[in-house]
């Protein structure tokens, strides 16, 4: 189904609006409850509102028996001209979907160092924006470096994660991600990873990662909702540890969570 979109349209026009990317198979959006509250939350950091029901509801309509992918948009709607208007209507919600293979799941990636930087001052740095120009030119180099995504530092020269994903990296028995301070996202695939690390006895640290460190590391991998957990062979043509067990046991146990269901 097609959506018409105004050219007026503040997120076409500003970039002024946020997103969320989910993952739905058999007709249920997976976490879905945890998409929802994190996209109303970052509309509302913006000062936008929009009703959880809402985006259920459009969510719902999308969704077909098929593994799909839903990008959900919210954007400010039309306005009068000005970076900040006296007035706006009533947000855009638009739903997207695409189709999704059970292939991209677990597939190694190979990273190279975006040469730009995240700002984790930015008071949009943990929000899944429309402006996203920065990781775009940042996949553009990992496209043209024949390799699989970037990773992305940020101003103190420590990880903030990569074009499209969250990192873990498994260092001496603990499982490290850099924590939102550092500018990343919180993803949805984090934060189940987090939860379920104890149970396979891993203990985890939300703190600042070097990226030196990785070469020392047991395991690297990221996480996004669409390919789930993801092992990283190599940094900038450096090979790194192979934690494909560990991958493994994490994805099953995120997949089988109760979780999974809404």
């Amino acid at each position: 189904m097609s959506v018409t979109v105004s050219s007026e349209d503040r997120g076409f026009t500003l970039g002024d609006g946020v997103f969320d990317t989910a993952l739905a198979l058999g007709g249920v959006v997976f976490a879905r409850d945890r998409h929802v509250a994190r996209l109303v939350a970052a509309a509302q950091r913006i000062g936008i509102t929009i009703e959880a029901v809402a985006i259920e509801a459009a969510m719902a309509a999308a969704l077909t028996p098929a593994p799909m992918i839903l990008r959900t948009t919210v954007t400010r709607g039309t306005a009068a001209r000005g970076l900040w208007p006296a007035s706006v209507g009533a947000p855009t919600l638009v739903v997207a979907t695409a189709p999704w293979s059970p292939s991209l799941l677990g597939q190694p990636a190979r990273l190279i160092t975006a040469s730009g930087r995240r700002n984790e001052f930015s008071p949009t740095a943990n929000l899944k924006t429309l402006g996203y120009l920065d990781h775009i030119l940042a996949a553009r180099e990992a496209a043209l470096a024949g390799v699989d995504d970037a990773l992305i530092l940020n101003t103190q020269g420590r990880i903030a994660c990569t074009t499209i994903a969250n990192l873990f990296a498994l260092i001496a028995g603990r499982l490290i991600t850099p924590s939102l301070a550092e500018g990343c996202l919180p993803g949805i695939m984090r934060a189940l990873v987090i939860e379920a690390a104890p149970r396979l006895g891993l203990a985890v640290e939300e703190r600042p990662l070097a990226p030196a460190a990785l070469a020392g590391a047991d395991a690297v991998f990221l996480t996004n909702s669409v390919r789930f957990l993801r092992p990283v062979r190599s940094l900038d043509g450096v090979l790194l540890g192979d934690g494909s067990d560990i991958v493994r046991n994490l994805q099953d146990i995120v997949l089988n969570g109760a979780d999974s269901t809404r």
